[in-house]
């Protein structure tokens, strides 16, 4: 069989540098026990590992200036219901948009309709993006938190953050970012953007494997404590600690998921994340121009490179997506994300929901010209079935 044409790095980024699986094989060897609870060498070379990943990440989105603030969970979805389950109270108004993932669906859903919260939800227009005058005009006085997506894991539309940001201060009210699709793909800075919290997983573009994630609170966001456990220090107090990264933190981390994102994050920072964006999207572009060109093939929201992560959603007229997500893997060993991706109402808006979705093509670190040439091909061959 030909190699694997992988193009599902929206879901997963694969395959991993080569430094990433030599440092956590190396690392969970020597150093697999817990960071933090004990005095002995190992443990003590445990935590400055785990100490380290926290620097280099609040330093990559500049957080701050306490990288305890940092902290890890198992995932994206994990941090957000932290977050998001530790800023609601019950009568308070939250803010959201049409392109989120069901990260942050769900858990605004399920407090919407227990009736704790008043939700809006802000549409995108035509090209794939929220106007942050939307933004603006559905706050209202007692609208507490704004959340949104960095990056649309449909359509890899790159929203206006620091638009956004500048109105949340000027508002008062908290600006909640899921970075899922932006950690690790695009430049970012906290601080200028006026981000109160970042959310982000490690499997995606930072590198790291599944199964570790994490957030940065700003100092003044309290987050209310909605887990409890051990945290390896002061073992007789009775109550889940407040400091961080306590605050955010339950029982023992995921020390090789830790070790991983260590070793992406030290990987994408030599290669530069935009030196590595800047590849990814000229390969999108061509891709884009290539499948707009065929006859029955319908792109969303993919007109220009700016303001774009390299991911393509597509349909081809008379196919169903699934079927053609089989066609491509079956025929032509190319991987691809059909459906709905877990954001069902952006394809409520463009059009999709009732058809079962798209075909996702997402670019990745190490996708070649030859990978595209070949996506391109087998979705011209799959389109003159029907032509």
């Amino acid at each position: 069989m030909s190699k694997l044409i992988y193009l599902d790095n929206s879901a997963t980024s694969f395959p991993k540098p080569d430094v990433v699986y030599d440092f956590m094989n190396d690392f969970y060897r020597k150093h697999g026990v817990n960071p933090g609870r004990s005095g002995f060498d190992a443990a003590v070379e445990t935590e400055e590992v785990v100490n380290s990943t926290r620097k280099m990440l609040t330093k990559l989105f500049n957080g701050g200036n306490d990288h305890n603030r940092l902290t890890f969970s198992y995932n994206a979805t994990d941090s957000l219901n932290l977050i998001i389950n530790g800023l609601v109270e019950k009568g308070i108004h939250v803010v959201s948009t049409m392109l989120e993932h069901n990260s942050v669906l769900r858990p605004l859903n399920m407090h919407h309709q227990n009736g704790t919260i008043d939700l809006t939800y802000v549409p995108f227009d035509e090209h794939g993006y929220v106007h942050p005058d939307d933004i603006k005009n559905a706050i209202r006085p007692n609208t507490k938190f704004v959340v949104v997506t960095h990056c649309s894991n449909v359509l890899g539309t790159i929203q206006p953050l620091t638009e956004i940001g500048k109105i949340c201060k000027e508002k008062g009210v908290i600006f909640v970012v899921d970075g899922s699709q932006g950690a690790g793909a695009v430049d970012l800075d906290m601080q200028a953007s006026g981000i109160d919290v970042y959310c982000f997983t490690g499997h995606k573009c930072l590198m790291g494997p599944t199964g570790i994630g994490g957030s940065y609170v700003c100092e003044g966001i309290e987050i209310k404590h909605t887990r409890a456990g051990g945290t390896g220090v002061r073992s007789a107090y009775p109550v889940h600690l407040d400091e961080y990264p306590y605050r955010l933190e339950y029982g023992t981390l995921n020390l090789l998921g830790v070790a991983g994102l260590n070793a992406g994050v030290k990987w994408i920072q030599e290669q530069g994340i935009m030196n590595i964006h800047h590849r990814e999207i000229l390969l999108w572009d061509k891709l884009r121009k290539a499948l707009q060109d065929i006859e029955g093939v319908t792109t969303y929201c993919a007109s220009s490179i700016e303001n774009q992560n390299p991911v393509l959603s597509f349909n081809i007229n008379g196919f169903d997506s699934g079927d053609v997500g089989t066609m491509l893997d079956v025929d032509y060993n190319i991987a691809v994300r059909t459906g709905l991706q877990c954001a069902p109402k952006v394809h409520e808006v463009i059009g999709t929901f009732d058809i079962h979705g798209t075909v996702r093509m997402s670019i990745g670190a190490f996708t070649t010209e030859e990978d595209v040439n070949a996506a391109i091909e087998a979705v011209k061959e799959i389109a003159a079935i029907r032509n």
